[in-house]
């Protein structure tokens, strides 16, 4: 482990860091530096709940040369997050000893106008910012799928898929089988717009593109996990699962459906 000593705290939260100096010292007397710079950092550690790791990781630009760690605070439960600040000694002790295992989570890469490029974690969604339905052309690799009208669209990795995809009663999908997911919000269903009515699952090697109609809809609301983002005049969107993943540690006998269960059961 002696090329993973550098850790980054990730939160600007003073009185959280006050808590937090008892641990600091334990990792440095662990042998563990603390760095300012994120760039020298082989290890980031956020301390939060999953919106706090969202942040982090798409703070730092989803980084593929280090570990990313997240940490609940008290009474807190996360997906992303195998540590609590009550067993932060643990994820030392497992690091030092090179106890661990490396979970790897999916990215999806999302292009806007096929100019932007975005990554995400979780979710990209697109909703309609006016009192109007959006309406989308939907193409599996470049076959078109359906034309949906209603609120918008959720695209989710199977990490994300407990997230707002299952918030609209989508399924909650094993991260090991690489896919990506599309659910619907509030599609509309009648003789003149036919959705198919529920989410589906795309295999790792699919694109899916989406084309906005141009008919009033210029401004809608593109969510990249938990940031929302307003892009003038959105034509279309291509997504596909990244060959980019996001390390993080994990702790052995506690998957992902150990989580699920945990957080929701």
């Amino acid at each position: 482990m002696s090329n993973r000593k550098n850790i980054f705290f990730y939160q600007h939260d003073n009185d959280l860091k006050q808590k937090l100096e008892p641990l600091f010292q334990l990792a440095k007397k662990n042998n563990f530096t603390i760095v300012s710079d994120v760039e020298l950092a082989n290890i980031i550690v956020s301390v939060g709940g999953d919106g706090t790791f969202l942040q982090a990781v798409r703070h730092t630009g989803f980084r593929q040369d280090c570990l990313y760690v997240g940490i609940t605070k008290n009474n807190e439960s996360g997906l992303y997050c195998d540590f609590n600040l009550d067993n932060f000694d643990e994820m030392l002790h497992i690091m030092e000893h090179e106890e661990m295992e490396v979970r790897r989570f999916p990215i999806l890469q999302a292009n806007v106008n096929g100019e932007t490029s975005f990554q995400c974690l979780n979710e990209v969604s697109i909703r309609s910012s006016i009192i109007k339905t959006i309406a989308i052309d939907v193409y599996i690799d470049d076959n078109h799928f359906e034309t949906f009208r209603g609120d918008g669209l959720i695209v989710a990795t199977p990490t994300g898929s407990t997230g707002y995809n299952k918030s609209t009663h989508g399924a909650v999908i094993d991260p090991m089988i690489p896919s990506f997911q599309v659910s619907e919000l509030a599609s509309l269903n009648n003789n003149r717009y036919r959705t198919l009515g529920s989410s589906f699952v795309l295999g790792s090697d699919r694109t899916l593109r989406l084309e906005v109609a141009q008919d009033g809809n210029d401004y809608p609301v593109i969510g990249l996990d938990n940031e929302a983002y307003s892009i003038r005049n959105i034509r279309d969107i291509s997504i596909t699962l990244s060959d980019k993943v996001v390390k993080t540690v994990k702790l052995k006998n506690n998957s992902f459906w150990d989580r699920v269960k945990r957080t929701f059961l």
